[in-house]
């Protein structure tokens, strides 16, 4: 069904323009998008994530397995979704509803792995907010072990003299980690203690989506501007911290040990697991975003492009953002004389114990951590804002008549912001990083994207057509993408995404607590409804399509495949449609004279 046109090419309407922009909005300049973008997929997986998988994957040798991934799955998904968002000027519901109602449960489902992600994803704010008022101290209190919070067994390791020398308890731990552990989490000792609320991070939470609210509530009015601080202050605070990083002793065997390659690695399937799983991650695919974000393009833009360098962007922050940490962990082994696989960490372990413990041996400790938790708040802000934009988007699009008049998109704004925060208090209990975690583990799981992307790719590639969805590129860009691109979607996206989702299944491991302690049945009910409420809407809304769709099942699945009437026109369909107007007798003349070779359209 690659070229799966009707014979009979019905009337159109060809007006793209002619949509209500005026109440949708529209970025101001082309510059607001790729900011948006860019803050979009550049955040904390960049930093914490990327970095500790190439170290534990072989160093150097890990840009094989993921350079491999970018270009066969990461830029083809990534141009799928941000071109049929600026095709249709549709949020990810309403955009598959149009491109292929069969599969417009792909926009439901992802639409509830960004509620999800919203929920928990903002804790990490919170933390940071913690950190960052409690880095104004005059002594950072993560250094030192004469606090209220701290016990017996606190020991500050880097600042006895005979610290090389000495015999060191098995129950002895750090300041950083007590002040993580019982100062800002208080955790409890057991699962299933909930515990109170912790109102310092309740406040700093309830501060997090204030910030967020204002930064979307006028749409793309507001986003569009916002981003123009939050997508660009992190790279100056990463430029910072990175020539402080390589200017410590240690450095460089951080350095080293961040890139040694060990090629030895590529015989591990679970370092290719890694490295497809960080680029589904990192690029925001398959949850909508995009989508949402490209549909508040012009018609024209060149989506193309845009594309390739945001990809090359992103991934060329995390390779950057590498040297900073590593730098700084390479230092924090040599002031303890310690190896540096021991200090290395990721995730929450990197940014709020490992790293904080280095700028606690700098000079100057406060101005680094405060350079730090801003670049970390910022990182993490915008990806959690355009977020709530994406699904706000996909909610209004559904019923633009209702949300967009008035204050009414405001009103549904608020409401996602107030449900999310009050289900977010459960996170910051003395035992919400035990909730944490499980939304952490199986909200957004790996699985659940592997099966949209695979979708996705089998949709656009097969069932609505390779061929006509680089149409509707040429009509929008004005020539036709590297042709590498559609043979990924059609053969090998597929292909890896299957590979990949049936190693995880296999692979699969159910969580634990710091590895060690296994959740009790309710734990994983939790989690299994977090996966399994956004993967099964697909299917389940496939078969509700069916069902209501009047004909026989053929009939049926031929008007469930076939893309909305009201989509602009490509330059195929409208010479058709000239064809059609035309006598008999001109029509074949026409057609002997319109044979230009399709290579020639072609261009990277």
């Amino acid at each position: 069904m690659d070229n799966a046109h009707d014979p009979e090419v019905k009337f159109r309407l060809n007006e793209g323009t002619a949509r209500p922009t005026n109440l949708r909005g529209q970025w101001s300049s082309k510059m607001e998008f790729l900011l948006a973008v860019a803050g979009q997929i550049i955040g904390l997986g960049n930093v914490w994530r990327f970095p500790y998988l190439c170290y534990k994957n072989g160093g150097g040798v890990f840009f094989i397995p993921y350079i491999l991934f970018l270009f066969s799955c990461g830029i083809p998904l990534f141009l799928l979704e941000t071109s049929l968002g600026q095709y249709t000027k549709q949020g990810s519901i309403t955009c598959w509803a149009k491109i292929c109602p069969l599969f417009e449960g792909m926009g439901y489902g992802s639409q509830v792995v960004v509620l999800y992600s919203s929920i928990y994803y903002i804790i990490i704010l919170a933390w940071a907010f913690l950190y960052l008022f409690s880095s104004f101290n005059s002594e950072l209190p993560w250094a030192t072990c004469r606090n209220s919070w701290n016990t017996d067994n606190c020991m500050e390791f880097d600042q006895r003299p005979d610290y090389f020398n000495m015999t060191i308890p098995e129950n002895a731990t750090s300041p950083v980690r007590e002040f993580w552990e019982r100062r800002v989490l208080n955790i409890t000792g057991s699962i299933n203690e909930l515990g109170s609320i912790r109102w310092e991070l309740a406040l700093c939470l309830l501060l997090s989506w204030i910030i967020c609210y204002f930064c979307v509530w006028k749409g793309v009015k507001s986003t569009g501007k916002v981003v123009y601080v939050t997508a660009t202050f992190p790279y100056v605070m990463l430029v910072v911290l990175l020539i402080r990083g390589i200017t410590l002793p240690g450095a460089m065997d951080g350095i080293k040990f961040y890139l040694y390659p060990d090629p030895s690695r590529l015989a591990d399937p679970q370092v290719w697991m890694d490295a497809g799983t960080q680029i589904f991650y990192s690029y925001a695919i398959c949850i909508g975003c995009l989508a949402a974000l490209g549909s508040y393009n012009k018609y024209n833009n060149n989506c193309y492009k845009d594309c390739v360098y945001l990809c090359l962007l992103n991934s060329g922050t995390s390779f950057v953002a590498g040297f900073a940490i590593f730098s700084a962990l390479g230092f924090m082994a040599y002031e303890q004389n310690t190896d540096i696989s021991k200090v290395a960490e990721s995730g929450p372990g990197l940014a709020f114990i490992a790293y904080p413990r280095a700028v606690a041996m700098m000079p100057f400790p406060q101005l680094w951590a405060v350079f730090f938790f801003i670049m970390i708040i910022l990182l993490g802000l915008d990806s959690e804002f355009v977020g709530l934009e994406a699904l706000t988007t996909a909610i209004s699009d559904l019923y633009p008549s209702f949300f967009l008049v008035g204050h009414r998109r405001k009103i549904l704004l608020l409401f996602v912001c107030v449900f999310s925060f009050f289900i977010g208090l459960f996170m910051v209990t003395e035992g919400g990083l035990y909730i944490f975690q499980v939304f952490d583990y199986y909200a957004c799981s790996g699985m659940t994207l592997l099966l949209f992307a695979l979708l996705q790719s089998v949709c656009i590639g097969w069932v609505y057509g390779a061929e006509r969805f680089y149409d509707i590129i040429e009509d929008m860009i004005g020539y036709r993408p590297f042709p590498l691109i559609k043979y990924c979607l059609k053969y090998v996206t597929p292909a890896i995404c299957m590979g990949t989702f049936v190693f995880s299944l296999v692979k699969y491991t159910p969580l634990k607590f710091n590895n060690t302690v296994e959740y009790p049945w309710w734990g994983y009910a939790l989690g299994w409804w977090l996966t399994l409420s956004s993967t099964l809407i697909v299917p389940l809304w496939m078969l509700y399509n069916l069902v209501i769709t009047p004909g026989t099942l053929r009939e049926r699945i031929s008007i469930l495949c076939t893309p909305a009437e009201d989509l602009p026109l490509t330059k195929s369909e409208k010479k058709a449609l000239e064809l059609l107007s035309l006598p008999p007798s001109q029509r074949s003349s026409e057609r002997r004279g319109e044979s230009a070779p399709e290579h020639e359209t072609n261009k990277w």
